[in-house]
């Protein structure tokens, strides 16, 4: 269990360094950040934003009202680090479109998250989830 302000920090530090790399064109700056999302999508707990988010700024708020399930904020890391490899890929082979298009999109979601508090990639996790378990219904073995 997680606080729920933690991600939505870490949306808003992505929301910066990606908007820093479609104004730079900056591949190296986006393959840093997909480190950053494939720590998060092993362990939710490693993800540098979150730790920082930890260390820094939780202690100084009231805890929070909540906490909420790890997995779905761990898939949505790996929904961003999808989008930031792709868009790495773009950026390096001089497909500059590809990397600007697949960024915009991992920044699209990003700001939802830091300004709405909206995780697409939650949803995501969850619809999925809702899914695969309405389809296994009844299923025997």
């Amino acid at each position: 269990m997680i606080d729920p302000r933690g991600p939505r920090f870490g949306a808003a530090v992505t929301s910066v360094v990606l908007a820093a790399v479609l104004l730079t064109g900056s591949g190296l700056v986006l393959a840093l950040q997909a480190v950053v999302f494939a720590l998060g999508a092993v362990d939710i707990s490693r993800q540098p934003y979150g730790v920082l988010y930890r260390r820094l700024v939780r202690p100084r708020l009231a805890p929070p009202g909540e906490l909420e399930d790890a997995a779905p904020p761990q898939f949505a890391q790996l929904v961003g680090l999808a989008f930031a490899v792709l868009g790495s890929i773009g950026y390096f082979s001089g497909v500059i479109t590809l990397g600007a298009v697949a960024t915009g999109f991992a920044l699209g979601a990003a700001f939802l998250n830091a300004a709405f508090g909206f995780c697409l990639g939650c949803e995501v996790y969850l619809l999925g989830k809702r899914l695969f378990s309405t389809s296994t219904k009844g299923v025997t073995a």
